[in-house]
């Protein structure tokens, strides 16, 4: 899912304008406009980091590194294995070995470097120059608790703003949840410059996502109180719908059955969508239908009786 939601970033923000040249475990290398590097990096949940790729080699093979120089200034290498992966290879030696290749022009200065050389130990050595960290902070004031209106069954803030950047929507585009709860995913699109649409069938809720956006400083496109089989009543023309419907024992469905809700739901979600729209929809369990075309599922364990599937539909 990480990678899925760099690539769909990358197609947000350039369109076309982007190669993927390079992919492994805990990484995805590709060659971007530069002046959207910025925006992905601002977009961005569940990548770490990103910087400027310098090249990748085997261990012990140092040479394989294509010739490259680091800007002006002091650095210092940091290595970090992924998942335990290169477990017998000295990390520490080829950090000096790297060390000494860029030494020759760079002085090194490990407490306080101006250039930070990442070498990340995957399937191969990989190096490159570190210009963006993801504000994990951000997503914290932003969990469930902290806002004024809450109910402990919601998205994490940076699950909800990773299933928006799955559907590949831009910035300026219009994202619709039709099962707005209380607004994490709204909340995350207009952080993000989108225009966020809500509705749920529950009035409660749309007033819940209302303060909760006041409460932090953000702005509803529109909202309504509308039963899922409504919404494109009201709504036409969506470039993205992203939503987490409801789900569990203690969920309010109106009585009526569940499944039900979700065949109609999708149903709707397809009437609703522009030509080419996308869906981002999680659920408990997979799940096709033939008013969408289904292109990814990324399931996400969270205990024992509870997997998010997370669906991309496109109309």
């Amino acid at each position: 899912m990480p990678r899925a939601e760099v690539l769909s970033c990358a197609f947000a923000e350039s369109g076309e304008e982007y190669k993927p040249f390079a992919s492994g475990p805990g990484y995805v290398a590709l060659a971007v406009p530069p002046e959207i590097i910025p925006f992905m990096a601002d977009r961005l949940a569940l990548t770490h980091g990103i910087g400027r790729y310098l090249g990748s080699f085997d261990p012990g093979r140092i040479s394989e590194v294509p010739p490259c120089e680091l800007p002006y200034g002091s650095f210092a290498v940091r290595a970090r294995r992924f998942r335990g992966l290169m477990e017998d290879v000295d990390s520490q030696k080829i950090v000096r070995e790297v060390g000494a290749l860029f030494s020759k022009k760079n002085t090194v200065d490990l407490k306080e470097p101006d250039i930070v050389v990442k070498m990340l130990m995957s399937d191969r050595v990989h190096l490159f120059i570190e210009e963006y960290r993801t504000e994990t902070d951000l997503f914290e004031k932003r969990k469930v608790g902290e806002r004024p209106f809450f109910s402990p069954i919601s998205l994490h803030p940076k699950y909800a703003r990773a299933l928006i950047n799955l559907t590949g929507v831009h910035r300026g585009g219009t994202v619709l949840d039709p099962f707005c709860g209380t607004g994490g995913i709204a909340i995350e699109a207009a952080n993000m410059g989108m225009k966020a649409i809500v509705s749920d069938f529950d009035p409660q809720m749309v007033a819940g996502t209302e303060e909760n956006m006041d409460f932090y400083g953000l702005k509803l496109h529109e909202s309504d109180v509308l039963d899922i089989g409504n919404i494109s009543e009201r709504w036409s023309k969506i470039d993205a719908v992203a939503t987490d419907p409801p789900y569990g024992r203690s969920t309010k469905t109106g009585g009526e059955n569940i499944e039900q809700i979700y065949t109609r739901g999708l149903k709707s979600i397809s009437e609703v969508l522009r030509p080419g729209g996308c869906a981002g929809v999680v659920l408990p369990h997979e799940i096709d239908t033939p008013y969408l075309t289904l292109q990814h599922i990324f399931p996400q364990r969270v205990h024992g009786s509870l997997t998010r599937h997370y669906h991309i539909f496109r109309a």
